[in-house]
């Protein structure tokens, strides 16, 4: 039974989720506040976040960027409208990825397994694959799923980890946004490219020397990412 964390301060959104999440199996706490989301974290574990942007007081933006701060917790977001600005800042602040109200039950219900799918580790390669690859200054050990740079740890979110693990894995190769929306998020559909944009500019401010010069996550203009260096 997965554990999950909504904070959603409409009290009809919020109660209705809380029903629908807990007859899929789910054991859901729900709060009104971000103040209530952080505190309720900070003396009970969770395994996923659900988290509304328009909160009053705190809003979603912070609670999500205080939550990364503190760790890789998969993160949610419920947005009210499907545009560029709100969807771009709540993946900027580190959401994982997002649903767009009136919420679907179902289709966040799917979002939270498929989250938790990609948490659980990189069941797909091969177990004859080396699990510890080293480019340049850059150690990735696929089986316990750290990454370090010069020796150092880099704490990566879940999403941000499993695009490092995908992306690596073949490196010169130049994966699209929808084979890695397919890969990494298990959106089997035309998907929307602002996750995987989003996602690799926070991969990239944290393993990169130059974020805006990348060595590692490169651009391919008109085709979508590849891995180096080469």
């Amino acid at each position: 039974m997965s554990r999950v964390l909504l904070i959603e301060d409409h009290q009809t959104v919020r109660d209705g989720l809380q029903l629908a999440l807990t007859r899929q199996g789910h054991a859901v706490h729900a709060v009104a506040s971000g103040e209530q989301g952080l505190a309720r974290l900070r003396t009970d574990d969770a395994d996923v976040v659900v988290l509304d942007l328009m909160l009053p007081g705190m809003d979603g933006f912070e609670v999500c960027r205080r939550i990364r701060a503190g760790g890789d917790l998969p993160i949610i977001m419920l947005t009210a409208r499907n545009d560029d600005i709100d969807v771009v800042a709540g993946l900027e602040a580190g959401a994982d990825d997002y649903v767009v109200k009136p919420v679907q039950p179902r289709v966040l219900e799917a979002r939270i397994r498929a989250v938790l799918r990609r948490t659980g580790g990189e069941s797909r390669r091969s177990a004859t694959e080396p699990t510890v690859r080293r480019y340049g200054a850059l150690t990735v050990d696929r089986a316990a799923l750290v990454v370090s740079k010069a020796g150092v740890p880099i704490p990566l979110a879940p999403t941000e980890l499993r695009l490092l693990l995908e992306l690596s894995g073949t490196p010169g190769r130049v994966l699209s946004r929808q084979q890695l929306l397919e890969a990494v998020w298990e959106h089997g559909y035309l998907g929307d490219s602002r996750l995987v944009d989003a996602c690799v500019q926070r991969l990239r401010a944290k393993i990169e020397d130059d974020p805006a010069a990348p060595v590692y996550v490169q651009t391919v203009r008109g085709f979508g990412y590849r891995f180096g260096p080469l």
